[in-house]
């Protein structure tokens, strides 16, 4: 089974389109660092049923050291095997590097997807391209300001985001067993982006503190799984009941995505 059918079974099995971002933040969590691991295993707890994937965010488990390395480690080991991981990493280097990111996520930590930067081109891509079972999000249009000043200008008669889509149709092409999907940013996800973009597998994040609105997703005919990220909206809201968050966010989405 393929990263994006294992995907589209969960979504089906769940009726939920719903990521739920974690991005732990010692400053904001009642017991600092060492209240972290067992923050976050109550909110995987609580928002498992309701949830698509989950998705860590390297930056904050790495701005807690080695600490939070181990963190992510022991996180990443005791993650609900039905529920796909999506390591949000924005890798991007060249040769025998790229080689040994593939390794450390897919191989070592075991996570189903990763995000990736393709903007060093495709050879950068390719370590993570041929294994079986996982996914990779490339960045395309992303939900920050600035994403007006590269990924939006033309590129020989292309946006520079259309450029990135051909990526994923090129892996496609050339039989590569990793999945290839795509980041747009909700608060950037119009008709004029996403119909110039493939039907892969999205991953959409800017939903709730980024501001972004459900209402770009409608009627969009794209058939390949997409899921929504919420962070924030759920693991620092004002409600501690995760579950009930979880659950209506996924609802929200659900209706935003049919």
């Amino acid at each position: 089974m393929t990263y994006a059918e294992r995907l589209k079974q969960r979504m089906h099995d769940t009726g939920s389109g719903l990521c739920v971002g974690l991005d732990p933040r010692p400053e904001l969590t009642d017991g600092g660092i060492e209240a972290i691991p067992e923050f976050l295993r109550r909110i995987v707890g609580e928002t498992a049923e309701f949830t698509a994937a989950f998705k860590p965010n390297m930056a904050y488990f790495e701005a807690m050291g080695l600490r939070g390395i181990e963190i992510l480690q022991d996180l990443l080991g005791e993650m609900p095997k039905e529920v796909p991981i999506i390591l949000d990493a924005k890798r991007s280097d060249i040769g025998e590097t790229q080689k040994y990111y593939a390794r450390s996520y897919f191989e070592n930590w075991g996570v189903d997807a990763v995000t990736l930067n393709p903007f060093l081109g495709y050879d950068t891509l390719e370590p993570f391209l041929d294994w079986e079972g996982k996914g990779v999000y490339l960045l395309a249009v992303t939900s920050n300001p600035g994403s007006v000043d590269f990924q939006r200008r033309d590129c020989e008669g292309k946006a520079l985001f259309e450029r990135v889509g051909d990526l994923c149709d090129r892996a496609a092409d050339e039989g590569r067993k990793t999945s290839t999907g795509l980041v747009v940013g909700l608060t950037n996800a119009d008709q004029d982006v996403l119909g110039k973009l493939p039907d892969v597998p999205l991953l959409i994040p800017g939903l709730g503190a980024q501001g972004g609105s459900l209402d770009a997703l409608k009627d969009s005919g794209r058939s390949a799984p997409s899921v929504v990220n919420v962070s924030r909206g759920i693991t620092y809201a004002d409600s501690k009941d995760y579950g009930a968050l979880a659950k209506n966010w996924a609802q929200k989405i659900a209706e935003g995505l049919s």
